[in-house]
């Protein structure tokens, strides 16, 4: 099977591009639907590689999950028969670790192996383990076989608070609340609006979730049961990904449908750095190359601040702008596995230490004091790119250095397209209606 690509770029991008359903939506919501009682219908769920994998891994479980139409997917679990997840299902998936809350649901308990997916840090595993056991869940993890075993002993109630906020923790906490008799809070949470979508989709079927501020309270639900299709929101990190390739190419492309919202930020920033931005209509926007790009720095954060999944494709950016940018990663460690590659094309980027007072508040990781960590990088843009030959390690470095690739007048290979594609639907199609000579080998 071919996993490459061959690209040819050094020419401006124009057109359109349709955003696709926002992956970290479509997960979770096919996640939940397995604690609806009969079919659920799913509208705007990208055909991705992630999105596939976890089809084949809850049919596995016995649950049912076909495409009706390109992007609606039909999911019913009434006919969910094993509490165990095969190895090599969830070891590919890291959303895979939130079938806790429909497994323990149905059974009262249920074996999960640690998650799959990109590795781009250690992520926050031990906070959610321990806001389940704060809910009453029993968990255990056998080190020898890769997999935690967890048993409700009494219905989920109490309250938790996270050190830190974690995304995927807030999403299976909240699951885990639905099974309560009395209620569940959930404190200093996640907010990003993937959140707040999956809340909408859990309220829309009958759940008892109210949020405030920076708390999630949850109350004693009925049996979830869908009363008409539910439609996902757009995927922003698509959009981000595309819009700065559009205007590092020195191109015009329209994009949408998206809330304006979602990107307030990153619209903020490209504005700065000089790009063209305009909102041409309710839900879409044009980004297009108006003269030299500025560079700026930048530093992420959780919504509304600068996602650690946008800084990626705003190195691209900058290798287009004149001058020194800096990159300052605050959400996850690890998070440069592009940079080496990038270097092989030509781009002057150096790892930079930055005295930070605190580093364990100022980071949202696990932060260990004796551990060396390379969270910032400078970047010295405006300088002529070559051909090389790269290779994928995640999915956000993925859609990096495809797009990097288009920037270069030579032919260029990106070997690991199936990691890229694991978060973008039908990333060759929509690069070809742009113009950009792509195609897989």
């Amino acid at each position: 099977m071919s996993d490459s690509y061959l690209i040819k770029g050094g020419k401006p991008l124009n057109g359109e591009v349709v955003l696709s359903g926002a992956k970290n939506v479509a997960l979770k919501t096919i996640i939940a639907a397995l604690m609806f009682k009969g079919d659920v219908t799913l509208e705007n769920i990208p055909k991705i590689n992630d999105v596939l994998d976890l089809i084949k891994l809850i049919k596995s479980l016995g649950a049912k999950a076909e495409f009706k139409e390109k992007n609606t997917l039909v999911i019913n679990s009434d006919s969910l028969k094993s509490n165990l997840v095969e190895l090599q299902y969830g070891s590919k998936i890291r959303v895979s670790f939130m079938l806790f809350a429909p497994l323990l649901r149905r059974f009262g308990e249920c074996f999960v192996p640690n998650p799959g997916g990109c590795r781009i840090g250690a992520r926050p595993i031990d906070r959610i383990i321990n806001g389940l056991t704060a809910l009453g869940i029993k968990v255990d993890y056998d080190s020898d076989t890769g997999y935690y075993h967890a048993k409700i002993i009494n219905k989920p109630k109490g309250k938790y608070r996270f050190e830190k906020p974690s995304h995927t923790g807030t999403e299976l906490l909240m699951m885990i609340g639905l099974m309560t008799n009395e209620k569940v809070e959930i404190d200093n949470i996640a907010n990003e609006p993937e959140i707040n979508d999956l809340i909408l989709y859990l309220t829309s079927a009958g759940a008892n979730i109210k949020e405030e501020g920076k708390k999630i309270i949850i109350c004693k639900s009925p049996q979830l049961k869908q009363k008409e299709p539910f439609i996902i929101m757009s995927d922003r990190n698509e959009l981000v990904t595309y819009a700065t390739l559009a205007v590092a190419s020195q191109g015009n492309v329209i994009i949408g449908p998206i809330k304006e919202d979602l990107i307030a930020s990153f619209l903020e920033i490209m504005r700065v750095a000089g790009a063209g931005v305009e909102k041409i209509a309710k839900d879409k926007f044009r980004f297009f190359y108006q003269g030299k790009i500025k560079p700026v720095n930048i530093e992420t954060s959780p919504h509304p601040g600068f996602m650690t999944d946008w800084q990626p494709s705003w190195a691209i950016l900058m290798l287009a702008a004149k001058g020194e940018s800096v990159i300052h990663e605050r959400v996850f460690e690890n998070r440069f596995s592009y940079v080496e590659e990038l270097k092989k094309l030509g781009a002057k980027i150096n790892f930079i230490d930055i005295k930070i007072e605190n580093e364990e508040k100022f980071y949202h990781f696990n932060y260990e004091k004796n551990k060396k960590y390379q969270q910032t990088i400078r970047i010295q843009g405006g300088n002529e790119l070559h051909n090389a030959i790269l290779n994928i390690s995640d999915l956000r470095a993925g859609a990096a250095l495809a797009c990097a690739a288009l920037l270069v007048s030579d032919e260029t290979v990106v070997n690991g397209a199936s990691i890229l594609e694991r978060g973008y639907e039908d990333f060759v199609g929509k690069i070809r209606k742009l113009g950009g000579e792509i195609k897989k080998i």
